[in-house]
């Protein structure tokens, strides 16, 4: 029980910098270009979380095949679920300007703008409860690096939903909510896969993996990248960088 709360305790703290984020793009009015140079970072910091922490360990587990099925898989169903939502007006969540559509436009969008949340969320908080099964070590740089993705996620989001006309009630409890689960998320991965097989730990660390990558790659990098262009590169290595140092500190 105290290694489940402990997990669901990191979940919940990661999760957390949604609620940051939140406060920033709700109550500052933060440059947008400073945005995306910080979701460049966090971009940055994720792949390298991924790459050292979640591949490698999967790896490790049980071999190549395991982790390229459940990578490949991870992110096919992430892109297919993405495309989903995408088609109900959740495809701008993380966009920081007026790319959002209002409920006005089209009705049920809040909806499907916490569905995606959940979607980038809950891969991320998994690994950080299985990181602790087994008597294994809470990977700093995975926890690091869900908390500096989620600081610019919540500002951006939050910025581009008061754009859309939405309360900051909805705002607050959207991300709120998604705290909450990101720390049920973990505990659910401490307590529900202790008893998984190398192999099975294996795939389902490399479908998290997976499907962080393609969050990236579809949400983080675009908006990164539509505000300031050529400095996106060279701030996603830093951020890179970064977590492989914190990772071998």
């Amino acid at each position: 029980m105290a290694g489940a709360l402990t997990a669901g305790g990191w979940g919940l703290f990661a999760g957390a910098a949604l609620l940051v984020g939140a406060a920033a793009g709700s109550f500052v009015r933060v440059p947008p270009r400073l945005i995306a140079l910080v979701m460049a970072f966090g971009s940055g910091v994720l792949m390298a979380a991924v790459s050292f922490e979640l591949i490698a360990e999967a790896y490790e587990r049980a071999g190549l095949a395991p982790v390229v099925a459940g990578a490949v898989g991870g992110a096919v169903v992430y892109a297919g679920a993405n495309a989903l939502l995408a088609r109900r007006g959740a495809r701008h969540r993380k966009r920081s300007g007026r790319q959002q559509p209002s409920e006005g436009e089209e009705p049920g969008s809040g909806n499907a703008l916490a569905l995606g949340a959940l979607l980038d969320g809950v891969p991320e908080s998994v690994v950080i409860g299985t990181s602790l099964l087994g008597g294994g070590h809470l990977g700093t740089a995975t926890v690091g690096a869900v908390f500096i993705s989620n600081l610019p996620e919540g500002l951006a989001s939050a910025a581009g939903m008061r754009a859309a006309g939405r309360s900051r009630t909805y705002v607050f409890a959207l991300w709120g909510s998604i705290a909450v689960v990101s720390g049920l998320a973990a505990l659910a991965g401490y307590a529900l896969l202790g008893g998984a097989s190398p192999a099975l730990m294996a795939v389902i660390t490399a479908v998290a993996a997976g499907a962080i990558l393609a969050m990236i790659a579809d949400t983080m990098i675009p908006e990164a990248y539509g505000r300031v262009h050529l400095m996106t590169g060279p701030v996603t290595v830093l951020g890179f960088l970064s977590a492989f140092a914190l990772a071998h500190l």
